[in-house]
């Protein structure tokens, strides 16, 4: 067992008379860990960027929160009141009247 340690330590295994198939199976070998790692590596990548993206729609919904809470607020009658105060606009105190259109038929 020492010995055929010693052999692969060596590298006797590589010039030996059946080196090719050896040879062979090691590029082989090298290829697919090659393979893997830049698999993981793009996973990674990916998996990085898609938490970004969902940074950035938690930003977004927060955004889109937060302005349709201020445009409900400015819709309110209170605050369109106050608004147009300052233009010399007032409510009406007569009640509106409606109008009722007949068709000719």
């Amino acid at each position: 067992m020492r010995k055929g340690l010693l052999d692969i330590l060596k590298g006797k295994f590589l010039v030996s008379g059946d080196a090719p198939k050896n040879w062979m199976f090691l590029l082989y070998a090298s290829f697919l860990a090659a393979l893997m790692i830049s698999s993981s590596h793009n996973a990674d990548k990916k998996v990085m960027e898609i938490a970004a993206l969902n940074e950035e729609v938690r930003k977004l919904k927060s955004e889109f929160f937060q302005g349709r809470s201020n445009v409900q607020q400015l819709k309110l009658e209170s605050t369109l009141r106050k608004e147009v105060a300052d233009k010399g606009l007032v409510p009406s105190e007569n009640p509106p009247k409606k109008i009722v259109v007949k068709s000719a038929e």
